[in-house]
Formats: C-alpha cells, sequence, structure tokens
C-alpha cells in the first residue's frame, strides 16, 4: 500500500471554489431572468471552505425562500465539484431587479391622441437659459444696489451707470457703435427664439413606448453601435462605419464575397437592427459597399454536368 506521504496533495485555490459558486449561483437562478450573475468570494482552509455571495434577485419574488434554494444549490454542487467541506454560503441582496417590459415594434392605433410621444424630445435648455438668467440678474440687481445707495443713503452714483448715461447721451443712433450694439442685441434675440421653437437633442430619437403618455428615447451613438455590430456580423465585411440621422448611412469595407449580395445582407441586416430599437418613425437605409485592396472576384460556380471522365467514358462506348 502507497504512503500516504507519497500520495500526493490535492489543493483547491480559493478562486476555483469562487469561480464555482458562482457559476451554481447562476444555475439556481437560470429560470429567473432578471437575475444578474452573481459576484462572491471565497476562502480555502484545509478541507473546509467558506463562500460569500452578493446577488440581485428579480422583484417580485420570495426573498427568504430564493435565497434557501440558492443557498442549498452553490453548497451542494461546490461540495460536489471540489470535495470541500461547504456549509451554506453566506447570501447577500444587492438590489432587486424588476421585470422588463417588452415593447411592441409599433406604437398602437388605437391610442389617444394626449398619450402619444412627440417626433423629438424637446431639450430643457438648461444652460442658455442659467446664462440669461445670471447676466440679467447681475445687471438688474446692480442697477438696483446702486439706485438704493443714491435715494437712501445719499451717496452718489457709481461710476459704471455715470459713465453708460454720459456714453448714451453722446451717440446717437447712426453712430457705429450703437448699430453694432443693436445689431448685437437682436441676434441674442434671435438666438433666444431659435432656442425656444426647435426640440434640441438631436442626439435622441424617440422610440415606442410601453403606454400612453411614456416618452420614451434612445441616443444615436446607441443606435449606431447596434447597427454597426449587426453589420459587422456579415460575412466578408471588414471596416464598418455608421452614421444615423435622418436616415442611417452605412459604410463598409468587402474583404471577401459578392458584391451585390453582401450590400443587400448589411442593409438587412441594418433593418433588423433598427426595428429592435422599436422607432416611431421608419429610417431608410444606405449602404455603400467599398472593395477592400485585397479583395478578388468570387470564383464562378462550376455549371452543372457529367465529370470528364464519366463524359469521356460515354464518347468511347458509343464509338464502339
Amino acid at each position: 500500500m502507497t504512503a500516504a506521504a507519497q500520495r500526493g496533495t490535492t489543493t483547491v485555490a480559493d478562486r476555483v471554489v469562487r469561480r464555482i459558486a458562482e457559476r451554481a449561483a447562476g444555475e439556481a437562478l437560470a429560470d429567473r431572468p432578471a437575475a444578474r450573475p452573481a459576484k462572491g468570494a471565497a476562502s480555502v482552509r484545509g478541507g473546509r471552505a467558506r463562500v460569500a455571495l452578493a446577488v440581485t434577485l428579480p422583484y417580485p419574488a420570495p426573498l427568504a425562500e430564493t435565497v434557501r434554494e440558492v443557498q442549498r444549490h452553490v453548497a451542494g454542487r461546490t461540495s460536489e465539484l471540489t470535495g470541500l467541506d461547504l456549509p451554506a454560503p453566506r447570501i447577500t441582496v444587492t438590489a432587486l431587479e424588476p421585470a422588463a417590459v417588452r415593447v411592441p415594434a409599433s406604437a398602437p392605433s388605437t391610442a389617444p391622441a394626449e398619450g402619444r410621444a412627440p417626433r423629438r424630445v424637446w431639450s430643457a435648455r438648461g444652460v442658455p437659459v442659467a446664462l440669461q438668467a445670471a447676466v440679467a440678474t447681475a445687471a438688474c440687481g446692480a442697477l438696483a444696489v446702486d439706485l438704493v445707495l443714491v435715494h437712501v443713503g445719499h451717496r452718489p452714483a457709481a461710476a459704471w451707470r455715470v459713465a453708460a448715461v454720459r456714453w448714451a447721451a453722446g451717440h446717437g443712433p447712426g453712430d457705429p457703435s450703437v448699430v453694432a450694439l443693436g445689431a448685437l442685441t437682436a441676434l441674442l434675440g434671435l438666438w433666444a427664439v431659435v432656442l425656444a421653437v426647435t426640440p434640441g437633442l438631436r442626439g435622441r430619437s424617440t422610440v415606442c413606448a410601453p403606454a400612453p403618455r411614456v416618452v420614451a428615447s434612445v441616443d444615436r451613438p446607441a443606435v449606431e453601435a447596434l447597427v454597426r455590430d449587426a453589420v459587422g456580423a456579415v460575412p466578408g465585411i471588414g471596416a464598418v462605419r455608421v452614421r444615423a440621422r435622418r436616415r442611417v448611412s452605412v459604410r463598409v469595407t468587402l474583404s471577401y464575397g459578392d458584391r451585390a449580395r453582401t450590400r443587400a445582407d448589411v442593409v438587412a441586416a441594418a433593418e433588423e437592427a433598427l426595428a429592435s430599437c422599436a422607432p416611431r418613425r421608419r429610417r431608410a437605409v444606405r449602404a455603400r459597399v467599398t472593395l477592400s485592396a485585397a479583395w478578388r472576384p468570387p470564383e464562378p460556380s462550376p455549371l452543372p454536368g457529367p465529370a470528364p471522365a464519366a463524359a469521356a467514358d460515354a464518347v468511347l462506348e458509343g464509338g464502339l
């Protein structure tokens, strides 16, 4: 019989136990789509291990029952695979994730008019409004303080107000400086009007909402990334450039394959990616395929017919 010192020692690393426990927690929560992958820590001391896991559970769900189920599965599965003695792991519920709401492919036609989302998301214009309010507050505040000091404190008017009054008295309507100042004021007013009547937030596009009076939007860079990933999966495609505006422009570089067929596949992949975003307005897809320097035309497929050897045998038999 081999001595114990000669049989060797099997050591299971902490990282291995942690990965197995995380995978076992994922198996226990596999039937709950809202749950996220667990993250944890493990420590091994001899033939005994301790595991702590942080999980995100779906909502609504019975927390105590779900946690006990995860503990039983993780302890049994980890002990079975590692051969270590594992007590019930410590489970920490970090968040509750509600079940995802499936967005319909198109807005229902029976929705009331007041519940329809706008074609564009309007911006609150926070920065321009804040700048305008700050400038107006500073000017009116300085003038009010000076007037109070003059009439209540019997102090002389501020130098800047006296200089402004003298400058206005010495310059008429036709003076170039007055004309420039008026043009600047008109431009500022026109800018304020444009900000008031335009929606802004050109980087967002509205999508179909699951309920009336709900405005949902998606960032255009996210749409471009989604289309880029879908088009990049087409065989033969190299570099991909996507620009999403009123229409979606896709420029790809073809490394191998048929150009016309690849263009049709690119358009189909882009349209499918756009449809997954549930847009309120259908966007046309324009694809441009550029051949790379290493591209070669595909070889023509052989015509159907008998093999050369079979054809030769047929000729010989006919001659005989």
